[in-house]
């Protein structure tokens, strides 16, 4: 049996820059692809460092939630990449401000480079 999948759309953030979906809905749970700390009016990257981009980043995903009929209280896993694993402390400051206990399951990986420039990205899983 073939799984169906919706994709989820907000003209409240800028349009995926790639053949992606902002958000997929299948099986049960909905997937949101990477985002980094794009400005949702102008769609570029917000100047600041790795917490302030972490705070802008988590806005986003909340407005994608929103018009998924979410919120940020729904998310089981967060997937954070990090160009500067000296940034975890700062992004897990920020990260801290926009969740509750029982909080996601979370994995922070470094890497070498993220779209726009940006220090941080997410991903997140909802159920």
């Amino acid at each position: 049996m073939a799984m169906t999948r919706d994709a989820i759309t907000s003209d409240k953030l800028p349009a995926p820059v790639g053949p992606f979906s902002l958000a997929v809905r299948g099986g049960g749970l909905l997937f949101l692809s990477g985002q980094v700390a794009q400005d949702p009016v102008t769609g570029k990257l917000i100047d600041g460092d790795a917490a302030r981009q972490t705070d802008q980043i988590l806005r986003n995903l909340a407005t994608a939630l929103e018009a998924a009929g979410k919120d940020l209280g729904d998310v089981v896993r967060v997937g954070v990449y990090l160009t500067d694993m000296s940034d975890f402390a700062a992004m897990n400051e920020a990260y801290s401000g926009h969740f509750t206990e029982p909080y996601p399951a979370r994995t922070a990986i470094g890497v070498a480079a993220l779209p726009l420039g940006a220090a941080v990205e997410m991903d997140v899983v909802v159920a």
